[in-house]
């Protein structure tokens, strides 16, 4: 008889989320189940990334018992102070990444500065330890959108070593190598197995 394979949920309602991080973790983490949070989302009024994850993995622990695997991530845009940082995923107050990058976009209007970067805090969370681990991906916003792949700001985003392509350009495999949540989540990984 052999045992249950250990389950770890993951602290987020995103659906392309769960599939890029089952994706990530699968690999890493051999054996473990990783299942979505279906509870409640939490209020994430942290004021930072790392708060912010925090909250998400504290939230999916207390629903399910289970430990728990959360990130909080965005795009920093130096033109813009940082902006839209922590605010990333609501910043046109749509809940639509269209109109997330549309205002990007509005806000950066003709500015020379084009840098930015993603930022990905991921945490683990199982009652006793939190385990943090965080990422940057360098790179530059384009003035227009390119791209059919990922999501939220992806299309406008050429990362430093993309090889000239947005994020929305890269298959999944070659995004899941280079990019901030790639990055982090294979940290957090070697970290879990080392518990």
């Amino acid at each position: 008889m052999t045992a249950a394979p250990r389950r770890i949920v993951l602290g987020t309602g995103n659906a392309h989320k769960v599939v890029e991080l089952a994706a990530i973790l699968g690999p890493l983490l051999p054996g473990v189940e990783f299942l979505r949070n279906e509870g409640p989302s939490p209020v994430e009024d942290a004021d930072s990334f790392v708060g912010n994850a925090l909250i998400k993995a504290h939230a999916a622990f207390s629903e399910t018992g289970l430990p728990a695997i959360a990130d909080d991530s965005g795009i920093a845009v130096d033109a813009l102070d940082g902006a839209p940082g922590i605010h990333s995923a609501r910043y046109a107050g749509t809940g639509r990444d269209e109109d997330n990058r549309a205002l990007l976009l509005e806000s950066l209007g003709d500015a020379a500065d084009r840098s930015a970067r993603f930022v990905c805090a991921a945490v683990y969370v199982d009652g006793d330890r939190e385990v943090v681990r965080e990422a940057v991906w360098e790179g530059e916003i384009l003035r227009s959108e390119r791209g059919e792949g990922g999501f939220g700001y992806d299309p406008l985003f050429v990362p430093a070593d993309g090889g000239g392509r947005t994020a929305a350009e890269l298959s999944a495999d070659e995004k899941n190598a280079l990019s901030h949540r790639g990055t982090a989540f294979r940290e957090l990984a070697e970290a879990i197995a080392a518990l």
